[in-house]
């Protein structure tokens, strides 16, 4: 996984990708209706929303005022628009394999899917089907992780005919993944172990990646995007798919992220919303990937650090720095809210609420940490 969690937006030409983009980062993508806008993918970083270390008004930063901290620095997202692909893109059409290279760097997908009728927005397909759109981006993801895993499996096949003991053992899982790809079915649909995983890790298999669905609705059906037929039929197709969906309207999001903090708050609340939808799509992202964060606090900075659940101290110390894994002694840990709630370390160790850990310790999510080590 990249340093910064990753996220490739996808999807037909005309669906609201660079609009969504916009509004994520207020970095301007052009977006244009017509097929192709983006022509380079645009990167955008943005902060997590996380309460203990950013409010949604952006002034508090609660642990960096505790420690008066000279420098806060928060979980980060980078979300990468990648042009429209369209039926064919896996052998060429429209900008093709040139935007399908770019989605293999990516950690996951954010694949937006229109769920409105606008009769001033062209659609590629010539009408607003969410299931077709969601069919067709698969079907493209499916047939160029097919060239892959078949150049793969027929190199591996050579070697297992002439004895390779290694490639007898890998052969098989590229057999099941090339059948799976030839039937339509994504590689992440396998249900593969760590082992079978490993054997394919070289190929950064599109269809391998997990999903998000982002279901982009009209802003009339913000306040209940389930009273629209066209999001109910995307998240009956993602709920078939066992994938992970949230609705939002793109321009609704542009709409507030031209805002001050406080104008935004009002339009949201006029909406009925109380916080901007994209902050679900963040933490949707986050429970896609298993993403959990610790924090690192002292004078010159408080860190927020993402990993992944089930991180062990000694790799989350990695993090920070290769010598400190390497070196890793022991964690000295609290809790968020016991640090919150005792307002000092001081008054943390009066009440036994720091712990040492060692290297079988499990990082949890909002664990403050102190690594010792010796290199």
């Amino acid at each position: 996984m990249s340093t910064n969690l990753q996220i490739g937006i996808v999807g037909l030409p005309n669906v609201g990708k660079s609009t969504l983009f916009n509004a994520i980062t207020k970095a301007g993508a052009e977006a244009a209706n017509f097929p192709f806008c983006t022509i380079e993918p645009n990167v955008g970083v943005v902060e997590v929303p996380d309460h203990r270390i950013y409010d949604l008004a952006g002034r508090l930063k609660v642990l960096g005022e505790m420690y008066h901290s000279k420098k806060v620095t928060p979980a980060v997202i980078e979300f990468v628009d990648i042009a429209g692909l369209v039926a064919g893109a896996s052998c060429g059409e429209g900008l093709g394999n040139q935007f399908l290279s770019h989605i293999r760097e990516t950690d996951a997908i954010a694949h937006v899917v229109r769920c409105f009728e606008n009769g001033d927005i062209t659609h590629v397909e010539g009408s607003v089907d969410p299931v077709r759109d969601m069919e067709i981006i698969n079907t493209e993801l499916c047939l160029a992780d097919l060239d892959s895993v078949e150049k793969k499996k027929n190199k591996v096949a050579k070697l297992a005919s002439s004895g390779i003991k290694e490639a007898k053992l890998v052969l098989p899982v590229y057999e099941k993944v090339y059948a799976a790809l030839s039937d339509g079915k994504p590689v992440r649909s396998l249900g593969l172990s760590d082992d079978e995983k490993e054997v394919l890790r070289e190929l950064n298999l599109l269809t391998l990646k997990p999903v998000l669905y982002v279901l982009n609705t009209s802003e009339d059906d913000v306040s209940d995007p389930m009273s629209s037929p066209l999001v109910q039929k995307a998240a009956a197709q993602a709920e078939k798919e066992g994938a992970k969906w949230v609705p939002i309207s793109a321009e609704i999001e542009q709409e507030v992220s031209e805002l001050d903090p406080e104008e935004a708050k009002v339009f949201l609340a006029d909406l009925g919303e109380k916080e901007p939808g994209l902050n679900r799509l963040i933490r949707a992202a986050y429970s896609l990937l298993g993403l959990i964060n610790f924090f690192t606090v002292g004078e010159d900075e408080c860190r927020s650090w993402t990993v992944r659940e089930g991180t062990k101290a000694p790799k989350a110390a990695g993090k920070i720095h290769t010598d400190i894994e390497r070196g890793f002694i022991r964690a000295e840990i609290v809790s968020y809210d016991d640090l919150m709630a005792c307002g000092s370390y001081a008054a943390v160790r009066e009440k036994g609420l720091l712990r040492v850990e060692g290297k079988d310790y499990i990082i949890q999510d909002g664990d403050v940490a102190y690594f010792r080590f010796n290199v």
